[in-house]
């Protein structure tokens, strides 16, 4: 199987995709060789990179051996090098992509749907299961309508004058990741002037209270060969006095998530860890959960709240498969193998028979 790893793209969180991705595509050329990276630059353009680049390779522009690849949709559809000045453009034929894309449009459907009409195999989330992911309106509904604890949450804007719930208050994007952008204010009249000062917020943004007492716990499912949980995680925060668990707490250390500080597994009571579990098998379902996922929750010995998932979460959760122990590169393969055996999405034209548009009559008419 020839194989490659997408990472990049014109996101916030565009430098830890880089991260996720040179971690899987030295693994996967360590164990098959047979690999090609491919980096999506933050204007939107696509270039094969080498299989040992270094992440500082990115800081000023593209890394030296880098090719500049096209991506066609169509019954001919898929990556194709553009060659030197008068060379004919050469397919790179692949059986599947791993995408790491966090955030923006590599994780919300604008990627996967392209890949769909292009007719690539690729890893994780499908166009739907992305965009629901998320939309952190979308999926606090979902979760709601299916009896799921969630806090109460809302959506903002400069027109709202009164809330159901009291302060202080976090702010969200509504289509963005976990870290990046949030805020947290004491009162709804702050609330409404971050929604100018915060360009994160501009597309949107969610608001709910912000509760001293939660404390985050994660746990991650996989989808093949079969359903499988993580252990269950509680991360941890670099200093006493941070508000949430942000961006630098999650990321800053070299290697993405895989070197946050974290309690592993978290010492939770047992009815608790079997809560977040039974929670976390109806999430897989209801959310379309496809590849490899990170579902975030808010908890105290007391309570327990479903907060947002992550449809490609950083370091792909490499590091919470640790009971039974799973290999970062197996977990690949198995990525590669669902995105071949188990198709994002099957077009069909059934039912298209020509029966309407025989029976149709003149477009002049009906514009009459």
């Amino acid at each position: 199987m020839t194989s490659a790893v997408l990472f990049g793209g014109p996101s916030p969180e565009h430098d830890v995709s880089i991260l996720t991705g040179l971690q899987a595509l030295r693994e996967l050329h360590n164990a098959r060789g047979d690999v090609v990276g491919i980096y999506w630059t933050k204007t939107g353009s696509f270039y094969q990179v080498p299989r040992d680049v270094e992440a500082q390779s990115f800081l000023d522009g593209l890394p030296k051996g880098s090719s500049e690849l096209t991506l066609r949709v169509g019954d001919s559809g898929g990556f194709f090098s553009t060659g030197a000045k008068l060379a004919r453009e050469k397919r790179v034929e692949l059986d599947a992509v791993v995408l790491c894309t966090h955030g923006g449009p590599g994780e919300d459907g604008t990627l996967q749907g392209v890949l769909d009409l292009a007719g690539v195999s690729y890893s994780g989330p499908t166009a739907a299961g992305a965009a629901l992911g998320m939309d952190k309106w979308a999926f606090a509904s979902v979760i709601a309508a299916n009896q799921l604890p969630t806090l109460p949450r809302t959506l903002l804007s400069h027109e709202t004058e009164t809330l159901f719930f009291a302060g202080p208050y976090i702010l969200k994007p509504r289509f963005g990741g976990s870290s990046i952008g949030i805020d947290v204010v004491e009162d709804l009249a702050t609330a409404r002037t971050r929604l100018t000062s915060n360009p994160h917020l501009a597309r949107g943004c969610v608001i709910e209270p912000y509760r001293t007492d939660l404390t985050d716990v994660q746990i991650a499912i996989r989808t093949y060969p079969s359903f499988e949980l993580s252990a269950i995680e509680k991360p941890l925060r670099r200093s006493d006095t941070a508000e949430i668990l942000d961006y630098r707490d999650k990321y800053v250390g070299g290697e993405g998530m895989v070197s946050a500080p974290r309690e592993l597994p978290a010492r939770l009571a047992n009815a608790q860890e079997e809560m977040i579990r039974s929670y976390a098998r109806v999430i897989g379902e209801v959310a379309s959960v496809r590849g490899v996922a990170r579902i975030d929750f808010l908890w105290s010995e007391r309570e327990l709240y479903v907060n947002e998932i992550n449809t490609i979460p950083g370091s792909l959760a490499k590091y919470l498969f640790v009971d039974p122990p799973l290999g970062f590169a197996q977990l690949l393969t198995d990525l590669l193998r669902e995105a071949v055996e188990r198709p994002s999405h099957r077009y069909s034209a059934a039912g298209a028979d020509g029966l309407v548009l025989r029976s149709a009559g003149s477009i002049a008419a009906k514009l009459a």
